[in-house]
């Protein structure tokens, strides 16, 4: 999402339109749910996705001929075969798309996507609202920092709707909410080659990272140009430097040496995280086991420890590993990781 809104802003700073195709709702079975959104620019060029196939080439259609007149519009698409409404796809749900035009000229909507960037960077949970009417669309953004700001909305119609997922209440006025940042970070302590594969991943899947190395070398932007904070200093005192890690955060440990994955273990230990992975071999875990029950750990303790890291996939390549684990951090994300135990 942020490199989409990214982009948005600046076609619209450069004085060029833009379409942004958002699937608002969904029933049954879809590619995509609401949220998934794509981008449609000038010259036929798209960026993201709602699900691919005909529902997308449709969409890619029609907003190429939004754009060219200037319009927005909510259109529906049924993914049922033999259907004369339908698109041929056979997952049997269906989708409501709402493709909302972009007018360089429009200074609000440039403000709120500054907004919703800057908020993707924040560290508290944030939302996109957009209430569309006869008059058009107006688009806003809402955290618990700043409230509501670009729209005017009741509190009391738009506090349902600021939920885990992109939500939409009609009426004589639509109003659409959906999440830009969730509640907490995913702490990467160790910068090496499968952090910097894993931090790319979890930017694309729009989690918040933060960088630990002891080495300063490996914490530049360079290496984590995604990252939200870079941090550097001792292992031993890394949690004291980061800051307090709540119950929605995530601690993946992978520093270059097990001395350092222990002391960033035996910390994030005595943390509420919500995730706490370490990467290692079966017999380094089992290593570690032992000396955290040394050192007064409980069972019930070390069972909060994900290691081997990530999910059994099979991978080796820093790339393969960094997949695994972002596997399993949206599986803890979605609340459905119990079933990968």
């Amino acid at each position: 999402m942020k490199q989409l809104f990214f982009t948005l802003l600046q076609e619209l700073e450069g004085g060029r339109a833009a379409v942004l195709c958002g699937i608002v709702a969904s029933h049954g079975s879809t590619p995509r749910g609401a949220g998934a959104r794509m981008l449609a620019l000038e010259g036929g060029r798209t960026l993201g996705t709602i699900g691919g196939g005909a529902v997308e080439y449709r969409a890619a259609q029609l907003a190429g001929e939004l754009l060219a007149q200037k319009r927005s519009r909510f259109e529906s698409y049924r993914l049922a075969p033999g259907d004369a409404a339908g698109t041929g796809m056979i997952c049997g749900g269906d989708v409501r798309v709402y493709f909302q035009h972009f007018d360089p000229a429009d200074l609000p909507a440039r403000e709120a996507l500054k907004n919703a960037l800057a908020l993707l960077d924040s560290t508290g949970p944030s939302w996109l609202v957009t209430a569309v009417d006869g008059a058009g669309w107006r688009m806003g953004t809402y955290d618990r920092t700043f409230g509501l700001r670009g729209l005017e909305v009741p509190m009391e119609r738009l506090k349902p709707l600021l939920g885990s997922r992109g939500l939409l209440d009609g009426g004589e006025t639509v109003l659409y909410a959906e999440p830009l940042a969730r509640s907490g970070t995913v702490y990467l302590f160790g910068g090496g080659h499968v952090a910097r594969e894993l931090a790319r991943i979890l930017a694309m899947t729009d989690f918040r990272t933060a960088v630990y190395d002891q080495r300063e070398q490996m914490v530049s932007r360079e290496f984590f140009p995604e990252a939200s904070a870079l941090l550097c200093g001792p292992f031993s005192e890394a949690l004291e430097r980061t800051g307090a890690i709540t119950a929605d955060d995530y601690v993946v440990i992978m520093t270059p040496g097990h001395q350092g994955d222990y002391e960033v273990l035996a910390q994030a230990l005595r943390t509420p995280a919500k995730y706490i992975g370490c990467i290692g071999s079966r017999k380094k875990i089992a290593v570690t086991r032992e000396r955290l029950l040394a050192d007064g750990f409980s069972d019930e303790d070390i069972s909060r420890v994900h290691a081997p890291i990530g999910l059994p996939i099979g991978g080796e390549t820093p790339a393969e590993v960094a997949v695994s684990v972002a596997a399993q951090l949206i599986a803890c994300r979605s609340g459905s990781l119990e079933r990968f135990r």
